[in-house]
């Protein structure tokens, strides 16, 4: 459970922000930053900086999917004392504009996570490369793993085995699909191609398994875990910030802070956005799907809890696509 080496990167208003189109208050994300930051975890991403564009207008989405440098600055300054994390922010292959990225001595961000599918991955590889010309640590989050053809996965890994400006290769479950041996089997696939102290790992929580395969994750040797506060994430969300830091027994963290944040912003959250497992998110992670149907399904009130219409509606689906 101890090991000095292991870093914690709170993504709660990156991947909470999937649930309500990044519509969090700066109050709010003024609170998490400061939790954050009082819990001494290493890393905190408070979103995407994504091009404003006809499908990111700012008339649906919030601050938090631009993130604007003068605001990010406003939130780190709203916590001038004591430990400040590494803050991050992800781009998005096809959706960002990496001309208007400052370089890092003019910008409050420090690291730049570009998330990818496997047929994007050298466009994911020349994004990391000009965000590191610019001096910014990066990662690399190879999404939707449990969907991908693994010759077509290998092919893409291979790319990375010289790539000097890779900082951290995620393995993300995207689906919440993963069971723990397929934890271990990719992750041994990954250190074949990158160092195994800098690979890092993204769970999704849609069989209630999102803190469990970090364990094991942890188990063989992956030294950057992401985490959420309370869980919060699209659909069945994230490991729980606060179950993880609590599991590592170091020193360094604080656990306090966050439940005091939980406590005060996440608990009256809930009565506006919905996230955490339940029938139809399992459903969706049990066939290895994104998802979007289930939270489709989730917004109909009157029907949302019937999961057997779910299970039927989207296995139909399957069984029609093959036909």
């Amino acid at each position: 459970m101890y090991r000095k080496e292991i870093k914690v990167l709170d993504c709660t208003i990156r991947d909470g922000g999937l649930i309500n189109n990044y519509q969090f208050s700066e109050d709010f994300v003024k609170a998490v930053y400061g939790a954050v930051c009082d819990s001494g975890v290493d890393f905190v991403e408070l979103g995407k900086k994504l091009v404003v564009s006809e499908e990111y207008p700012t008339s649906v989405y919030g601050p938090w999917n631009f993130c604007d440098d003068e605001l990010l600055k406003k939130i780190v300054d709203s916590h001038p004392n004591g430990h400040r994390p590494t803050l991050a922010v992800m781009f998005d292959v096809g959706r960002v504009d990496i001309n208007s990225l400052k370089d890092k001595k003019d910008s409050p961000v420090d690291m730049i996570r570009t998330a990818c599918y496997v047929p994007q991955i050298d466009k994911g590889l020349d994004l990391v490369k000009r965000c590191k010309d610019k001096g910014y640590l990066t990662t690399l989050n190879i999404m939707a793993v449990s969907a991908a053809i693994e010759s077509d996965l290998m092919g893409a890994l291979e790319q990375l085995r010289d790539v000097k400006e890779l900082d951290y290769l995620y393995l993300v479950d995207s689906f919440g699909a993963f069971y723990s041996e397929q934890i271990t089997y990719y992750l041994n696939l990954y250190s074949k191609y990158f160092p195994r102290e800098k690979l890092g790992f993204h769970g999704h929580n849609n069989q209630q398994l999102g803190f469990s395969n970090t364990q094991q994750a942890i188990i063989d040797g992956v030294n950057m875990l992401d985490a959420t506060i309370n869980g919060i994430g699209r659909g069945a969300g994230n490991c729980c910030l606060e179950l993880l830091l609590g599991f590592l027994k170091n020193p360094k963290f604080d656990v306090r802070p966050i439940y005091k944040v939980i406590q005060n912003e996440f608990h009256p959250l809930r009565n506006e956005i919905e996230w955490g497992y339940n029938d139809i998110y399992g459903i969706s992670g049990i066939l290895n799907q994104h998802p979007r149907e289930a939270m489709k399904f989730r917004a109909n009130k009157e029907k949302k809890d019937n999961c057997f219409d779910f299970y039927e509606s989207v296995t139909r689906q399957d069984i029609n696509t093959i036909e």
